[in-house]
């Protein structure tokens, strides 16, 4: 059982933006990735010559999450 609490709640997934399966689950993916944004903006601006690549961001959010995706004969079924 604390596998599955760490996994969905703590563990930051590279597939879904280094976001937790519970803040895309419960819609908190936009918020997250705002701070993150705002963070690393700041981190820019008070040291930009950490930032060899230039103003960083933080990446996408997921527009979709899927475990086993649908097959296309699948989904044109609905």
């Amino acid at each position: 059982m604390r596998f599955f609490d760490w996994y969905n709640n703590q563990y930051r997934h590279s597939g879904i933006g280094w976001m937790t399966p519970a803040d895309v689950h419960h819609g908190r993916a936009p918020l997250v990735s705002a701070a993150r944004a705002n963070t690393l903006r700041r981190a820019y601006q008070q040291h930009p010559e950490r930032f060899v690549r230039g103003k960083p961001t933080p990446p996408a959010l997921p527009t979709a999450v899927w475990i086993n995706p649908p097959t296309k004969s699948a989904a044109s079924a609905l």
